[in-house]
């Protein structure tokens, strides 16, 4: 006689085999072209500023030099988190929350970077081009900002309870079991 009963539990699956564990299941919909479009926008401000031969002023250069590429490094070190194992590591309330505190940074920063740019560059085309690219930079990492507190706005207006400011009812105050 073969054996009678099957067995009761089934084999482990196999975890998918990703890239580098790369996925873009957390980049959905508006998050990636977003992402891509800041690190695009940030590493073209930091390739325009490093072709400007001669400044007159060069703080603000140096300045934005500094912010364009820490903005182009945060911008790809989020995007690997969003795309990486990282992302489960550290849970989606805690990246979502990082991300959102970098990007308000990011964009203030960047912003600054760009004023700064603009009223100290000698007025040379590359100069102009770090300054154009800096401000969409800031725009793209704004939009981001934007669109994150409307989408969680409106997940607030939509998952809101009937009990308003989270008072309790009577029968949530009541004891589980009645004691005699």
């Amino acid at each position: 006689m073969d054996n009678v009963y099957n067995e009761t539990t089934e084999p482990q699956a196999k975890p998918s085999r990703r890239l580098f564990g790369c996925t873009l299941r957390h980049l959905r919909g508006w998050r990636l072209p977003t992402k891509a479009f800041q690190a695009i926008l940030s590493l073209l401000a930091v390739i325009c500023e490093e072709i400007v031969e001669d400044c007159i002023k060069c703080g603000g250069l140096y300045f934005f030099e500094f912010i364009s590429c820490s903005a182009f490094l945060l911008s790809l070190l989020i995007l690997c988190v969003y795309c990486t194992d990282v992302y489960e590591t550290f849970g989606e309330d805690k990246v979502q929350r990082v991300n959102l505190w970098t990007m308000r940074a990011i964009v203030v920063c960047f912003l600054l970077a760009s004023i700064v740019l603009a009223a100290t560059s000698s007025g040379s085309a590359v100069e102009n081009a770090a300054c154009v690219f800096g401000f969409l930079a800031s725009g793209a990492f704004s939009s981001e900002i934007i669109i994150q507190c409307f989408h969680s706005q409106k997940q607030n207006v939509n998952g809101s309870s009937e009990n308003p400011g989270n008072a309790q009812s009577y029968t949530e105050n009541q004891p589980l079991n009645k004691q005699s």
